[in-house]
Formats: C-alpha cells, sequence, structure tokens
C-alpha cells in the first residue's frame, strides 16, 4: 500500500479560465493573479483570434477549433473551481455552456465581474 505525501494532501487548488479570447489580455492578467495566490491555473492556450499558420486555413482551424473546445472541458474536468473572466459582465454562448458543463459536475464557479443574472448559466 503507497502512502500519501503531505505534499498530495496540501495540493494547491486548480482553477480553470474560462472566457472569451476576445479578452486574451484580462485572461493573462486573471492567470497571473491567480497563480500569485497559490493556485494552479488552467487556461485557453490559443487565441484563434489572432492570426497564426497554424489556423491559417479554415477547414484546418474547424478541426481545431472542436479539438480545442474538447480539451477545455478536459481542463475543467481536472479543475477543483472554475474562474469565469467577463469583463464589463460579458459572458458569450461558449462561455454560458462551460459554466453549465462546470456546475453539471458540481465544480465552483466564480466570475471576475458580476454578470447579467440571465448569463450566469
Amino acid at each position: 500500500m503507497r502512502h500519501q505525501t503531505s505534499e498530495a494532501v496540501s495540493r494547491p487548488t486548480i482553477v480553470t479560465l474560462c472566457g472569451s479570447t476576445r479578452y486574451w489580455e484580462q485572461l493573462a492578467e486573471a492567470n497571473l493573479y491567480e497563480t500569485a495566490t497559490g493556485r494552479i491555473v488552467l487556461a485557453p492556450g490559443c487565441n484563434m483570434k489572432q492570426p497564426h499558420p497554424l489556423w491559417a486555413d479554415p477547414d484546418r482551424a474547424a478541426r481545431l477549433k472542436q479539438q480545442l473546445d474538447a480539451l477545455h472541458r478536459h481542463k475543467i474536468d481536472l479543475a477543483d473551481e472554475v474562474l469565469v473572466v467577463n469583463p464589463g459582465g460579458y459572458i458569450g454562448d461558449r462561455t454560458r455552456s462551460e459554466i453549465a458543463y462546470a456546475r453539471s459536475l458540481g465544480k465552483p464557479v466564480r466570475c471576475t465581474h458580476p454578470a447579467p443574472e440571465d448569463s450566469r448559466g
């Protein structure tokens, strides 16, 4: 039988960042602050709103977008909690579905800004 080490027992909280990549800078800032408070941060890794050779071809971009959406749900699976980065209270359809998914798993959801009641998922 393996014994858990105190390091394993006191693992930092894992937080997954959700939100529109139109707020890429705000996502990076949230990542910085969450990391500085001692949390493990899982965040979007690609900003497809910025030009890049990986998604220059529309067909390849569509396939990559599906892969990234599935990958992000896996990040939510791993998380202890979700932080929605929503400047101005904005929560789009994709983020709303990620909130609903996180809640279906019983994950706590925080927002960086107050959101209208009808957009909280």
